[in-house]
């Protein structure tokens, strides 16, 4: 029994040191990205996938009941010191840290996507956003349609044929799963009230959207919970690929959905760097959208939690930071800017 002890101590060590290299090694993460992860996730999907529900939000609720509750059991049951029960279960956080970088997080280390792509960082003024902002709102009044209803095989067949679509020249992994699945977070309600709609599950490789999304934003969250699923870290980028799959498609509600899934980014950036140029893009914009803005704000809003949001929000800042993504949760926003590279570097 101690031979086996010894010898898991040193697998574990050895992992450990590996993941810590290939997070400072250049040039590594993105073998990782394109050779190594497409099979990791594949297996860790197919399993995870069989299973109808999240896999990931019970071990997460496992996880945490087993980190804190069986330490005193260990230690009071079991007779065991509390020199072996902190060693136990600084092993197990470890074997968790090993796990998700492997089985994920080593994502975070490949270049972004001006280096993949190539694609100059565009000059970013006001003239610029303008005529980004004028040419977006042409094709998201035109893209209007109702929703009614979250189709969930239509989405998944048709954003997993955008992304195969779009892979080639935009840097991301073409998709690589047999049939990815559509799964409702268990946990929705809560989610929401940190202001969650939609989370990638690293360590079983599972999309995953909250029940309480509205049809409008249904196509283009799991579009970018998937482009995570696909090997994207940064938020902005997962934004970024979920519109191009989105307006990509032949279908004209997936294609709104893309365009009106970046709205708020872009009135954002407008009233920060010229409020008078958003005044007018808020005026010109479609009354239909107008009012499905309104009905979305409201909805979110009255499901948030300011307390329970603000926690959320100081720990997904510093884990952003931790995994090399500078700008934290306002990472998010870069979407604006890597469309305008994206757009001066092909004209669309």
């Amino acid at each position: 029994m101690k031979m086996l002890l010894t010898l898991r101590r040193r697998w574990l060590l050895g992992l450990l040191a590996a993941v810590v290299l290939l997070r400072a090694l250049p040039g590594a993460g993105d073998m990782y990205s394109r050779h190594c992860y497409p099979f990791i996730a594949n297996v860790l999907s197919g399993v995870s996938g069989c299973i109808p529900f999240s896999v990931s939000e019970v071990f997460y609720l496992s996880g945490i009941l087993v980190l804190v509750f069986v330490p005193f059991y260990a230690h009071f049951r079991l007779s065991r010191s509390w020199k072996e029960v902190g060693v136990l279960e600084l092993e197990s956080v470890i074997w968790l840290y090993v796990w998700f970088y492997l089985a994920w997080g080593l994502n975070y280390s490949q270049s972004n996507f001006f280096q993949r792509t190539q694609t100059p960082v565009a000059q970013y003024d006001v003239k610029a956003l303008k005529r980004f902002s004028n040419d977006y709102l042409a094709k998201l009044n035109a893209s209007y349609c109702t929703i009614d209803t979250k189709d969930d095989s239509l989405v998944r067949a048709e954003v997993v044929a955008c992304y195969r679509h779009i892979s080639e020249k935009t840097g991301i992994n073409a998709p690589f799963f047999l049939g990815p699945s559509v799964k409702t977070m268990l946990f929705s309600r809560f989610f929401s009230k940190v202001g969650v709609a939609g989370t990638m599950g690293p360590f079983f490789g599972e999309s995953l959207v909250s029940n309480d999304l509205l049809p409008s934003g249904y196509a283009a969250t799991w579009a970018h919970e998937y482009a995570h699923q696909l090997g994207i870290g940064n938020e902005g980028e997962a934004n970024f690929y979920a519109y191009l799959a989105c307006t990509s498609s032949r279908d004209s509600t997936i294609r709104f959905s893309g365009y009106f899934s970046i709205l708020g980014y872009v009135l954002n950036t407008l009233y920060k760097e010229d409020p008078r140029l958003a005044d007018d893009f808020v005026a010109r914009l479609r009354p239909e959208v107008k009012q499905l803005y309104r009905v979305k704000v409201a909805h979110w809003r009255g499901l948030y939690s300011h307390t329970l949001g603000d926690i959320q929000n100081w720990i997904y800042e510093r884990y952003l930071h931790s995994n090399n993504v500078e700008d934290g949760v306002k990472s998010y926003s870069q979407v604006v800017l890597l469309l305008i590279s994206y757009q001066s570097k092909y004209g669309k």
